[in-house]
Protein backbone atom coordinates (compact mmCIF):
# COMPACT_ATOMS: atom_id res chain seq x y z
CA UNK A 1 0.00 0.00 0.00
CA UNK A 2 1.07 3.35 -0.96
CA UNK A 3 2.25 6.04 1.77
CA UNK A 4 0.46 8.65 0.15
CA UNK A 5 -2.93 8.57 -2.20
CA UNK A 6 -4.29 11.31 -4.34
CA UNK A 7 -7.53 11.83 -5.91
CA UNK A 8 -7.22 13.38 -8.83
CA UNK A 9 -7.49 13.20 -12.50
CA UNK A 10 -4.96 14.01 -15.68
CA UNK A 11 -6.91 16.63 -16.95
CA UNK A 12 -6.58 18.62 -13.67
CA UNK A 13 -3.65 20.90 -13.67
CA UNK A 14 -4.43 21.75 -9.89
CA UNK A 15 -3.93 17.59 -9.07
CA UNK A 16 -0.83 18.23 -11.31
CA UNK A 17 0.67 20.75 -9.19
CA UNK A 18 0.41 17.56 -6.05
CA UNK A 19 1.32 14.45 -8.03
CA UNK A 20 4.28 16.04 -9.64
CA UNK A 21 5.36 17.16 -6.20
CA UNK A 22 5.27 13.81 -5.07
CA UNK A 23 6.61 12.36 -7.75
CA UNK A 24 9.77 14.94 -7.90
CA UNK A 25 10.21 14.21 -4.06
CA UNK A 26 10.40 10.26 -4.77
CA UNK A 27 7.45 9.90 -2.48
CA UNK A 28 5.62 6.10 -2.63
CA UNK A 29 1.93 7.32 -3.84
CA UNK A 30 -0.79 6.51 -5.86
CA UNK A 31 -3.48 8.10 -7.80
CA UNK A 32 -6.98 7.77 -6.77
CA UNK A 33 -8.91 8.40 -10.37
CA UNK A 34 -11.79 10.92 -10.08
CA UNK A 35 -14.80 10.98 -12.85
CA UNK A 36 -15.17 14.46 -12.66
CA UNK A 37 -17.16 14.88 -16.28
CA UNK A 38 -19.69 12.47 -14.75
CA UNK A 39 -19.83 14.50 -11.43
CA UNK A 40 -18.09 12.63 -8.99
CA UNK A 41 -16.89 15.78 -7.34
CA UNK A 42 -20.48 17.13 -7.14
CA UNK A 43 -21.90 14.06 -5.51
CA UNK A 44 -23.29 13.57 -1.97
CA UNK A 45 -20.58 10.52 -1.44
CA UNK A 46 -17.30 12.81 -2.91
CA UNK A 47 -18.50 15.69 -0.38
CA UNK A 48 -19.30 13.80 2.63
CA UNK A 49 -16.67 11.01 2.83
CA UNK A 50 -13.08 13.18 0.87
CA UNK A 51 -14.07 16.84 0.43
CA UNK A 52 -16.77 18.96 1.34
CA UNK A 53 -15.85 21.40 -1.31
CA UNK A 54 -16.30 19.44 -4.43
CA UNK A 55 -12.74 19.51 -5.66
CA UNK A 56 -9.75 17.63 -6.48
CA UNK A 57 -6.79 17.12 -5.48
CA UNK A 58 -7.18 15.96 -2.07
CA UNK A 59 -4.60 13.98 -0.47
CA UNK A 60 -4.46 11.15 2.12
CA UNK A 61 -1.68 10.67 4.18
CA UNK A 62 -2.33 8.19 7.15
CA UNK A 63 -4.94 9.94 8.99
CA UNK A 64 -4.68 13.29 7.63
CA UNK A 65 -6.30 14.13 4.43
CA UNK A 66 -5.79 17.57 2.75
CA UNK A 67 -7.77 19.45 0.17
CA UNK A 68 -6.81 22.45 -1.99
CA UNK A 69 -3.22 22.15 -3.99
CA UNK A 70 -1.33 25.12 -2.10
CA UNK A 71 -1.48 23.50 0.92
CA UNK A 72 -0.73 19.88 -0.47
CA UNK A 73 2.05 21.92 -1.73
CA UNK A 74 3.19 23.35 1.56
CA UNK A 75 2.26 20.43 3.85
CA UNK A 76 4.76 17.84 1.27
CA UNK A 77 7.55 20.36 1.15
CA UNK A 78 7.69 20.21 5.03
CA UNK A 79 7.44 16.64 5.46
CA UNK A 80 9.78 15.49 2.63
CA UNK A 81 12.61 18.66 2.60
CA UNK A 82 11.92 19.74 -1.17
CA UNK A 83 10.98 22.39 -2.99
CA UNK A 84 10.81 24.15 0.61
CA UNK A 85 11.49 27.47 1.54
CA UNK A 86 15.00 28.17 3.78
CA UNK A 87 13.80 31.35 5.57
CA UNK A 88 10.52 33.43 6.59
CA UNK A 89 11.18 36.44 4.11
CA UNK A 90 11.05 32.81 1.22
CA UNK A 91 8.09 31.84 2.64
CA UNK A 92 6.21 34.81 2.56
CA UNK A 93 7.43 35.25 -1.08
CA UNK A 94 6.83 31.86 -1.98
CA UNK A 95 3.04 32.33 -0.86
CA UNK A 96 2.53 35.73 -2.79
CA UNK A 97 3.25 33.54 -5.72
CA UNK A 98 1.20 30.93 -4.83
CA UNK A 99 -1.93 33.05 -3.86
CA UNK A 100 -1.47 34.93 -6.82
CA UNK A 101 -1.16 31.84 -9.03
CA UNK A 102 -4.60 30.58 -7.59
CA UNK A 103 -6.29 33.88 -8.07
CA UNK A 104 -5.06 35.16 -11.70
CA UNK A 105 -2.47 32.42 -13.36
CA UNK A 106 -4.23 29.01 -12.86
CA UNK A 107 -7.32 30.37 -12.20
CA UNK A 108 -8.09 31.71 -15.74
CA UNK A 109 -5.86 29.61 -17.83
CA UNK A 110 -7.55 26.57 -16.34
CA UNK A 111 -11.39 28.27 -16.94
CA UNK A 112 -10.04 28.81 -20.97
CA UNK A 113 -8.44 25.78 -21.23
CA UNK A 114 -11.82 24.22 -19.99
CA UNK A 115 -13.75 26.28 -22.28
CA UNK A 116 -12.01 26.04 -25.36
CA UNK A 117 -9.61 23.09 -25.36
CA UNK A 118 -11.78 20.28 -23.66
CA UNK A 119 -15.45 21.82 -23.90
CA UNK A 120 -15.01 22.49 -27.60
CA UNK A 121 -17.64 26.43 -27.22
CA UNK A 122 -15.55 28.06 -29.45
CA UNK A 123 -14.75 31.87 -29.10
CA UNK A 124 -17.25 33.74 -27.05
CA UNK A 125 -17.51 36.94 -25.47
CA UNK A 126 -16.11 34.73 -22.38
CA UNK A 127 -13.52 32.85 -23.69
CA UNK A 128 -12.21 36.52 -25.09
CA UNK A 129 -12.29 38.12 -21.49
CA UNK A 130 -10.89 35.18 -19.84
CA UNK A 131 -7.68 35.09 -22.49
CA UNK A 132 -7.20 39.05 -21.83
CA UNK A 133 -6.84 37.81 -18.01
CA UNK A 134 -4.33 35.22 -19.24
CA UNK A 135 -2.51 37.47 -21.01
CA UNK A 136 -2.03 39.96 -18.22
CA UNK A 137 -1.09 37.65 -15.61
CA UNK A 138 1.26 35.82 -18.23
CA UNK A 139 2.88 38.95 -18.32
CA UNK A 140 3.59 39.47 -15.42
CA UNK A 141 5.47 36.68 -14.77
CA UNK A 142 7.03 36.87 -18.03
CA UNK A 143 8.40 40.26 -16.89
CA UNK A 144 9.13 38.91 -13.39
CA UNK A 145 11.48 35.82 -14.50
CA UNK A 146 13.53 38.16 -16.39
CA UNK A 147 17.04 37.58 -15.14
CA UNK A 148 15.98 34.53 -12.83
CA UNK A 149 15.58 30.82 -13.50
CA UNK A 150 12.71 30.16 -10.97
CA UNK A 151 10.51 32.50 -8.99
CA UNK A 152 11.83 32.65 -5.88
CA UNK A 153 15.76 32.49 -4.25
CA UNK A 154 17.01 31.31 -7.82
CA UNK A 155 16.07 27.15 -7.24
CA UNK A 156 13.05 25.53 -7.89
CA UNK A 157 10.32 25.55 -5.06
CA UNK A 158 6.98 25.01 -4.38
CA UNK A 159 6.05 28.28 -6.34
CA UNK A 160 7.59 27.12 -9.25
CA UNK A 161 5.33 24.12 -9.09
CA UNK A 162 1.96 25.70 -8.57
CA UNK A 163 2.12 28.03 -11.26
CA UNK A 164 3.10 24.99 -13.46
CA UNK A 165 0.39 22.87 -13.05
CA UNK A 166 -1.31 23.96 -16.32
CA UNK A 167 1.49 24.96 -18.82
CA UNK A 168 2.24 21.32 -19.72
CA UNK A 169 -1.33 20.84 -21.45
CA UNK A 170 -1.77 20.62 -24.76
CA UNK A 171 -5.22 21.34 -25.65
CA UNK A 172 -5.95 24.63 -27.44
CA UNK A 173 -6.24 27.58 -25.85
CA UNK A 174 -6.01 30.21 -28.44
CA UNK A 175 -2.81 31.56 -26.48
CA UNK A 176 0.40 32.70 -28.43
CA UNK A 177 2.56 31.47 -25.93
CA UNK A 178 6.08 32.16 -27.76
CA UNK A 179 5.09 35.68 -26.78
CA UNK A 180 6.50 34.31 -23.58
CA UNK A 181 9.70 32.93 -24.25
CA UNK A 182 11.14 33.57 -20.48
CA UNK A 183 7.72 31.53 -19.58
CA UNK A 184 8.61 28.84 -22.12
CA UNK A 185 12.51 28.79 -20.85
CA UNK A 186 11.25 28.16 -16.92
CA UNK A 187 9.22 25.65 -17.59
CA UNK A 188 11.83 23.72 -19.78
CA UNK A 189 13.82 23.95 -16.97
CA UNK A 190 11.21 22.78 -14.49
CA UNK A 191 11.02 19.98 -17.23
CA UNK A 192 14.01 18.78 -17.07
CA UNK A 193 14.24 18.07 -12.88
CA UNK A 194 14.79 14.67 -12.29
CA UNK A 195 12.26 12.43 -12.24
CA UNK A 196 9.79 15.06 -14.31
CA UNK A 197 7.13 13.65 -16.40
CA UNK A 198 4.23 15.47 -17.80
CA UNK A 199 0.13 15.33 -16.53
CA UNK A 200 -1.00 12.60 -18.61
CA UNK A 201 1.88 9.84 -17.31
CA UNK A 202 1.03 10.74 -13.89
CA UNK A 203 -2.72 10.53 -13.49
CA UNK A 204 -5.10 8.61 -15.75
CA UNK A 205 -6.90 10.58 -18.11
CA UNK A 206 -11.10 10.55 -17.56
CA UNK A 207 -11.92 11.62 -20.86
CA UNK A 208 -9.61 9.36 -22.77
CA UNK A 209 -10.40 6.53 -20.73
CA UNK A 210 -14.37 7.19 -21.96
CA UNK A 211 -13.18 7.74 -25.79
Amino acid sequence: MAEYKLYGFGESGNSYKAALMLTLSGCDWECIPVDFFAGETRGEAFRSTVNEMGEAPVLVHGDMMLSQSGVILDYLAARVGRFEPRSEEERQEIWRWILFDNHKFTSYLATLRFLVGLQKTGETPVTEWLRGRVKGAFAIVEKHLDGRDFLVAGRPTIADLSLAGYVYYEEETGLDRSAYPRIGAWAQRIAALPGWRPPYELMPSVLKAKA
